[in-house]
């Protein structure tokens, strides 16, 4: 199950209570105080693991919680730190303070650490307030206590190059023959639910990450077919492809469709919309003189990728093509 947002309520633990104590012992008449302090609650940070991909894991866990500090005790013994709730998330997590909608990190790398909740600090035992004019001092502080916060995480997944188009253009038949993803394939529409990534491997053992997408239809943006709030996915990829199915099943006009998608990105983010983007017309196999793709050259006035996803024709050189450009973008920062 891939899971993109979550909401979940994270509480550092509470310093524990100072001790309020004198010294009992024989032969020592005045012993004066001896009360520890209390130790530190535990606090809660955020860390990414690249083995993960999907928030699945707050799916059915809302609460997180760190220990609390341990009491102070007699002969000046400070009590245990609270112990830290380290919590694992997948590169691409963004932490947002859900009463106030404020962006508090983009862990956007593997082995970002960040603390979103401070433990409380434990309270002074008695012998901390004893002084030469007050030498039997008979309180002690309590425990402060930690930091707690509702939380809203989303998943922006990270990837080099992320994969749009219509249903069933063949944009999951694309990943699985660049890759050793194995997205669900079939001749309907919605054939991917959710967002796939695929590592793309070339020679010299050169890599590229790629997402690939639910299809988008017209008026995505209102909630028509499965939406378009998968496109956060793209949103940090340096390169989007366009794949266009120059053969439809459903007899729609290429041209038109591509036009339907842009629009759809345009609606959703200008800057996702103003990405490098480079067009893949998919299904030549089913065109074998090139008039479609001919046609597509001439009406969108842009330079078309021909391949063909089933029998694999064009793929190898595709992807050399988006390593250097990927390669350049990264140049570029």
């Amino acid at each position: 199950m891939f899971v993109d947002e979550a909401k979940i309520w994270v509480k550092a633990g509470d310093g524990g209570n100072g001790c309020m104590s004198f010294r009992r012992e024989k032969y020592i008449p005045k012993g004066g105080p001896d009360g520890g302090d209390g130790g530190k609650g535990g606090d809660v940070y955020f860390v990414t693991d690249e083995n993960l991909d999907t928030l699945m894991d707050f799916a059915g866990k809302h609460h997180w919680q760190a220990t609390n500090g341990q009491p102070g005790s007699s002969n000046n013994k400070t009590g245990a730190n609270g112990k830290d709730m380290v919590v694992k998330v997948p590169p691409g997590t963004l932490i947002y303070d859900a009463d106030l909608d404020l962006l508090l990190k983009d862990l956007d790398e593997a082995g970002l650490k960040v603390c979103v909740c401070l433990g409380g600090h434990g309270g002074k035992g008695n012998k901390q307030f004893a002084t030469s004019v007050h030498q039997a001092p008979r309180y002690a502080e309590p425990g402060k206590p930690g930091q707690e916060r509702n939380l809203r995480l989303e998943l922006k997944l990270i990837a080099d190059i992320g994969l749009v188009g219509m249903p069933n253009a063949g944009k999951s038949t694309l990943i699985s023959r660049c890759s050793k993803a194995r997205p669900k394939i079939a001749s309907y529409p919605f054939t991917t639910l959710e967002p796939i990534l695929g590592i793309v491997e070339l020679s010299d053992e050169r890599r590229l990450v790629m997402a690939d997408l639910p299809g988008l239809i017209e008026g995505a943006h209102k909630g028509t077919g499965l939406g378009f709030e998968f496109l956060r996915h793209i949103e940090r990829t340096r390169i989007i492809v366009h794949i266009i199915d120059i053969m439809p099943p459903d007899g729609s006009d290429p041209v038109k469709n591509y036009h339907r998608i842009r629009k759809e990105l345009e609606q959703y983010s200008e800057s996702l919309a103003k990405k490098s983007e480079v067009i893949v017309a998919n299904k030549i196999d089913l065109d074998p003189k090139g008039g479609t793709v001919k046609r597509l050259r001439k009406q969108l006035r842009h330079r078309i990728y021909p391949i063909s996803a089933v029998t694999g024709e064009g793929i190898k050189d595709l992807c050399e093509l988006l390593w250097q450009k990927v390669k350049q973008a990264r140049t570029e920062g």
